[in-house]
């Protein structure tokens, strides 16, 4: 009798434990929601955190879009341009996806306007080709581009991807000449 006790919680133990462990498909099961809450902070041109009505903080990274690197030329307008679009605002956000960092990946929208489209429409970010695919994100930053908004008032605006790929070595790591420069 005693040898029968443990085999009867042994499938219910087995349950609790699968259904325990993460999911495979966690960031497929976040598409499709939608997240209404108080931007409470801009990190930078395409980053934010929302306060849910839980009273959650939520990391958010625009989706579609890439902004300059805070240090980058335009870093710190584009964080100030987001920042006046929606700063201690009550947005919408579309989730598509969570990227690696755990953050939310999705559109935001305040009052009706694509808030994605419009960084890239003043100028502050560029359409992330990687995952860029809309048509009307690539005709604002050509329409940007052509009127020499934002960051497109330099001659030859270096992408944030291409930034962050010299930062990280890139190109000046193997020159010996760089490893003694003061920073």
């Amino acid at each position: 009798m005693n040898l029968q006790r443990p085999l009867l919680f042994a499938p219910l133990f087995l349950l609790i434990l699968l259904l325990s462990l993460p999911s495979a498909s966690a960031a497929r099961t976040v598409a499709g929601t939608v997240i209404q809450g108080r931007v409470v902070a801009v990190l930078d041109g395409d980053t934010l955190t929302v306060l849910d009505r839980y009273r959650r903080q939520i990391r958010v990274r625009l989706h579609q879009i890439d902004a300059p690197e805070k240090d980058q030329d335009y870093g710190a307008r584009s964080k100030q341009s987001l920042s006046q679009l929606v700063y201690r605002r009550d947005v919408a956000v579309e989730v598509v996806t969570t990227d690696r960092y755990h953050r939310y990946v999705g559109k935001v929208v305040l009052a009706g306007y694509d808030i994605n489209l419009l960084q890239v429409a003043r100028g502050m970010a560029w359409v992330y080709r990687k995952y860029g695919k809309d048509e009307r994100y690539l005709a604002a930053e050509e329409a940007a581009r052509r009127g020499r908004l934002g960051l497109w008032a330099k001659a030859r605006p270096v992408p944030p991807w291409e930034f962050r790929k010299e930062e990280r070595g890139g190109g000046s790591w193997y020159d010996p000449r760089q490893w003694f420069r003061r920073r």
